[in-house]
């Protein structure tokens, strides 16, 4: 497990180093006049780490009052000990339920939520996790992965799945996931579509992505690899995506319209995910988990 844990906090390197060049990116571009950005530097991610009183911990990596993202967090954990009641009581899922009392579990995984500051630049979330289940004598009962990526366009122009930032990013995560055999790309964005739906008012959160959560195939590394193939992906395209929009200037009706959006990204977030609900189960760092909210919403 500790080698798979060390990848996300190699991966989290990584993204942050995208993201700040992006920063930089934003910072030098000529149309971006000083009404539409900060005066200050471009971004930099804060690093925090926190410990699990329980077992674990992890450390947070966030970026606020950037050039191009008003909030950025790229945070990564391990955590490991006692099987929290609040999973086992049927707060966790199926791979929760009838455990033996001595059960342990160990959890890392990582965590991207990107808040842009420019409206046309779509918000996007990407989090993987690998979870074991064991008895206190070592004896493996259950392992699995998690995760997905998806895109939040916050301007109603943006959001139509024929649209060019669309398509690019559902094209790379179709990519990845074509690299493993028992992948089915089609499946993991039906699944996606479900999971980020908001029934209280009957619409999707974005434009979806891939979710898969308490998936394995059989074969460890093949899964493994798919895992990081998802987190690798998602940099690249939205960097991709996010360059294309950071010179697009915006007016006051269409900030508007990215903080109603935001509002509905909010609700989703503390109604409905699952990874919130977990975080707080199993005794993560609050600041970390609740870091996904956008900077500011709007409900009129």
């Amino acid at each position: 497990m500790m080698f798979v844990a060390a990848w996300f906090f190699q991966l989290r390197d990584s993204l942050r180093a995208r993201f700040e060049a992006l920063e930089r990116t934003a910072a030098g571009r000529e149309r971006l006049d000083a009404e539409r950005l900060d005066a200050g530097k471009p971004g930099l991610f804060v690093l925090t780490p926190w410990r699990r009183e329980e077992g674990g911990g992890g450390e947070m990596a966030l970026l606020r009052e950037g050039r191009l993202f008003e909030k950025a967090a790229v945070h990564v954990s391990h955590v490991y000990g006692p099987v929290p009641e609040a999973l086992t009581n049927g707060g966790g899922g199926a791979a929760w339920e009838n455990l033996p009392d001595d059960a342990l579990f160990e959890a890392a995984g990582i965590s991207v939520i990107l808040h842009p500051r420019n409206p046309h630049v779509p918000a996007a979330h990407m989090n993987t996790r690998h979870i074991r289940i064991r008895t206190g004598d070592g004896g493996e009962i259950r392992a699995f992965f998690g995760g997905g990526a998806d895109l939040t366009p916050m301007l109603k122009r943006y959001r139509d799945e024929n649209h060019e930032d669309v398509k690019t990013f559902h094209a790379a995560l179709k990519e990845a996931c074509d690299t493993h055999p028992a992948v089915d790309y089609e499946a993991f964005r039906d699944w996606c579509a479900r999971y980020f739906h908001l029934p209280h008012r009957g619409e999707a959160r974005g434009m979806g992505g891939i979710f898969y959560d308490m998936w394995q195939s059989g074969d460890f590394d093949a899964d493994f690899a798919f895992t990081k193939r998802v987190g690798e992906s998602f940099g690249r395209v939205y960097e991709t995506i996010a360059k294309r929009r950071i010179g697009t200037r915006w007016s006051e009706a269409e900030k508007r319209e990215q903080r109603k959006w935001r509002g509905r990204y909010a609700e989703f977030n503390l109604l409905y995910d699952r990874g919130t609900r977990f975080g707080l189960r199993t005794g993560g760092n609050v600041e970390a988990i609740l870091s996904s909210l956008p900077p500011d919403a709007l409900w009129r």
